[in-house]
């Protein structure tokens, strides 16, 4: 049966026209599957991370809590109005100018008095505690940076263990596929009669092997994935949600002095314990005002027949002989030493922490030297040397089998290497304040 040209011509309009409806659907309905699907770097996550980690978000709180504080702290007092009337008599009755006759007045003889009186604070009290609510609202920040600090290293540590468990996935894959073009070789051998039915059902039997290392691989890649998303609370599937980055170590590090000085300006626990040291001399100095003697302004007003207004001032000054806030002095005094010797003990954890992920740094760092220049070329050309060995009947299947392993555990060790030595980098941004090495 012929199709005329006509037809074709039909088909062919009506098969674009679909796929232009298609193209049209997935591009302007479903664009959130489209970007779902786009790898995220670490920039991306982070971004993220700040905001929408519930954790964090809540710590912000913190600081607005803060800085209503000082709202209250420089509050001025409230004025006092007291309002009385004096001499009421309820039974009291007067003659009526106009009939004579007796009439009912309680407040004739009624004396009406009022007075207003106003607390003056002394010795810069409220300006004292507008400083010290200040003080606490920048404690507030340096924890909030420092809350900031140490969620943003376990986001790291997601991120890195998600990058080396696609990295260890890929290796995975790749492994797999050189077994099997390896078993392809072998069994055309066998067919050929250049090797034994045992020898090529050892074979078959150690792709098991890589099979497990394979579904391995895909667990701890969908772990790592559902990790990152708990931080990030997202609730995007698993199946379309992806991360890149460089998974690779940089072969240099700056001095150890240099790490410490940076932590020095930017730990924000360090910072917080020296500004927890200025908000107690304040408090020092808040609880020395609060000693002093505050005098109350009085000022009264009232009518005394046949004195129609007349009014008055008054002072109060109490006398402070027994209390003169000894005790919140003393309190305030000891708690500025106790602070200056936390903000020592936090100066020496800042040394201890950049001292102890340096070490680690570098000691991966000789590692994956070792690893880059010396033991994967050797491995991968002993595995080569092995199979060409034995392809030719040079060598025997057990060393051939053990040659691939040791490739295989060597280029595993390699990546996690590489994993330990991103997530040391990640203590060291950790322990400097911010991030100085990838």
């Amino acid at each position: 049966m012929r199709t005329s040209p006509r037809t074709v011509g039909r088909i062919t309009v009506r098969t674009l026209a679909r796929q232009v409806y298609l193209a049209v659907t997935v591009t302007v309905i479903l664009p959130g599957v489209v970007s779902a699907e786009t790898p995220l770097t670490w920039q991306q996550v982070k971004e993220r991370f700040e905001t929408a980690n519930p954790n964090l978000k809540a710590a912000q709180l913190n600081i607005d809590e803060s800085r209503a504080g000082e709202i209250t702290a420089y509050l001025r007092p409230n004025p006092n109005l007291t309002g009385t009337v004096d001499q009421l008599n309820p039974l009291t009755t007067m003659p009526s100018p106009v009939s004579g006759n007796s009439v009912y007045r309680p407040f004739a003889n009624a004396l009406p008095f009022g007075s207003i009186s106003y607390l003056h604070e002394r010795q810069h009290k409220r300006e004292l505690r507008l400083e010290s609510a200040r003080k606490s609202t920048e404690i507030a920040g340096s924890t909030y940076l420092d809350q900031e600090r140490t969620l943003l290293f376990n986001l790291r540590n997601a991120f890195v263990e998600t990058l080396q468990a696609k990295a260890v996935f890929e290796n995975g894959k790749e492994n797999l596929n050189y077994w099997d073009t390896e078993l392809t070789v072998n069994r055309n051998r066998f067919r050929a009669g250049d090797m034994a039915l045992v020898d090529l059902a050892r074979l078959e039997l150690q792709r098991v092997q890589f099979e497990s290392d394979l579904e391995a691989a895909t667990v701890n890649l969908r772990t790592a994935k559902i990790q990152l998303l708990t931080l990030l609370n997202d609730r995007t599937p698993i199946e379309t949600f992806d991360v890149t980055g460089n998974f690779e170590f940089v072969d240099h590090l700056m001095p150890l002095e240099e790490f410490r000085s940076i932590a020095l300006e930017a730990r924000p626990d360090l910072k917080a314990a020296a500004q927890s040291v200025e908000l107690a001399r304040t408090n020092h100095l808040l609880a020395i005002a609060d000693g002093s003697t505050d005098p109350t302004f009085g000022l009264d007003f009232a009518r005394n027949p046949p004195i129609p207004v007349y009014f008055g001032v008054s002072v109060t000054i109490p006398l402070r002989i027994f209390d003169r806030n000894q005790g919140e002095k003393a309190r305030t005094q000891i708690d500025i030493g106790r602070n200056e010797r936390l903000r020592d003990a936090t100066q020496a954890q800042v040394f201890s922490d950049v001292n102890s992920a340096y070490v680690t740094l570098v000691s991966t760092l000789n590692l994956l030297r070792q690893y880059r220049d010396k033991y994967l070329k050797l491995a991968g050309d002993t595995r080569n040397t092995i199979a060409f060995s034995y392809r030719n009947g040079g060598a025997s299947l057990l060393d051939y089998l053990d040659a691939e392993k040791s490739y295989r555990d060597t280029r595993l060790a390699y990546l996690n290497l590489i994993g330990s030595y991103l997530t040391a980098a990640a203590q060291m941004n950790m322990a400097v304040g911010r991030e100085v090495t990838q």
